[in-house]
């Protein structure tokens, strides 16, 4: 699916949470402030598209649909998000907005106020899960490989990963290993070990958990 990208950086720089957050939104920053009942009947339409995507997977959310599901006009569909690829990208980011929202603010361990490492642990756990929850989206909105790193979700996820590492292994270069960490999170991966290769979520988790111990020297969690 296509987006406007920011322009990358010329060299990486530490990013503080707030900064994060903003590198993760999409489409959404360029919107004014919507009036309650439009806030409202957006909210209505994207719950409307969720429900689609669990029930009959990412082919199954089409502006008829949608707007079937949610009791409006075609019509209103098509002003709010434009086409269907509008559609599931603002799905994708309403999905990514909580998921942000849950690291720099929600409780620990995801949120602040944990450790480090059981912050790494969390992220990674959680971000399976909601793979595994959300995959066919995940698998419709996946970018060329020319965008996959660029993309801002994928941006804010490897600075927070990137972020954490600096405080447990600081003689590290935690960026290059972030990437690393997070390949083993990537969507196309969990689709083929989940779903072609039949192992179970908590298996991942499992691996995921073990990852983190082995590459910050840290004991595993009891």
């Amino acid at each position: 699916m296509s987006a406007a990208l920011p322009p990358r950086p010329a060299s990486p720089v530490p990013v503080d949470p707030p900064e994060l957050l903003r590198l993760g939104a999409g489409p959404l920053e360029k919107e004014p402030c919507l009036r309650a009942d439009a806030a409202r009947n957006r909210a209505r339409l994207l719950e409307a598209a969720a429900r689609l995507v669990a029930e009959h997977g990412a082919a199954g959310v089409t502006m008829e649909a949608v707007a079937a599901a949610a009791q409006v006009g075609k019509g209103t569909v098509f002003r709010r998000f434009g086409d269907r690829t509008g559609l599931l990208m603002a799905l994708m980011d309403h999905s990514e907005r909580k998921f942000q929202a849950a690291l720099l603010s929600g409780p620990p361990p995801l949120g602040p106020g944990a450790p480090p490492v059981e912050r790494l642990r969390a992220f990674g756990c959680a971000l399976l899960r909601r793979a595994s929850e959300e995959l066919d989206l995940q698998l419709a909105a996946e970018p060329g490989p020319g965008r996959r790193y660029t993309v801002p979700a994928r941006r804010f996820h490897n600075a927070h990963v990137a972020l954490l590492l600096r405080q447990v292994v600081p003689d590290a270069d935690g960026e290059l290993l972030a990437h690393t960490l997070m390949s083993s999170l990537d969507p196309v991966l969990v689709h083929h070990l989940t779903v072609q290769c039949g192992m179970p979520l908590a298996r991942l988790e499992r691996a995921w958990v073990d990852l983190v111990a082995r590459t910050t020297g840290t004991p595993p969690p009891h």
